[in-house]
């Protein structure tokens, strides 16, 4: 056999191999930041669950409140909505952001609600309402750790699609950068106090 030819198979087989392995490296770090929204998405299905029935409890306490009530309820499905869009490709920017406008106004109208509920005592000391302001307490901290696992995925992605050589691999394969879930509004970025 002739040497420079096994010499030339050889560098062939070593970078085919090397493309493979960045290939399924950043297939990998894709797949996990998609669990991790996966993650999130648990949560949040689990938030908005919890929040028709925090209303129901609180409306009959608050009957001539029924403009925050209702503000809470269109947050909620607004919510709702851009995550379902945000769950059908967490890599898509603007969906991603439009999760982190919506989850942020919801965040505000539920701590008007809480807030609300403080000036009630009746309602304070009402079973469903400590219960299901402990759950959604649980449900928000849950949310903040999947969002920072989430959030800890996409870099380690973003920075294995940016560095050289997988850039190359990244651009002609078509792996897109993914986008931190973030709320970019400061005051949205309080949850909701909940005190009973």
């Amino acid at each position: 056999m002739n040497l420079p030819l096994i010499i030339t198979l050889v560098v062939v087989v070593l970078i085919v191999l090397a493309v493979i392995g960045m290939f399924n490296s950043l297939v990998t770090l894709r797949n996990q930041f998609k669990n991790a929204f996966a993650q999130i998405d648990v949560q949040l299905k689990r938030r908005y669950d919890l929040i028709p029935n925090l209303v129901e409890t609180a409306k009959g306490y608050l009957s001539h409140e029924r403009q925050t009530l209702e503000a809470v309820i269109a947050a909620r499905n607004v919510a709702y909505s851009a995550n379902q869009k945000a769950s059908a490709n967490p890599a898509d920017a603007g969906a991603m952001a439009g999760l982190g406008t919506a989850e942020g106004a919801l965040a505000g109208t539920l701590s008007k609600l809480m807030m609300l509920s403080e000036s009630y005592p009746n309602l304070k000391a009402d079973a469903n309402m400590r219960q299901l302001s402990e759950e959604l307490t649980s449900t928000e901290n849950k949310v903040s750790f999947a969002r920072q696992a989430y959030n800890d995925s996409v870099m380690r992605y973003n920075t294995a699609r940016e560095t050289f050589p997988n850039v190359i691999l990244a651009g002609t394969f078509g792996f897109q950068p993914a986008a931190l879930f973030e709320i970019t509004n400061e005051a949205e970025k309080a949850a909701p106090q909940v005190k009973f």
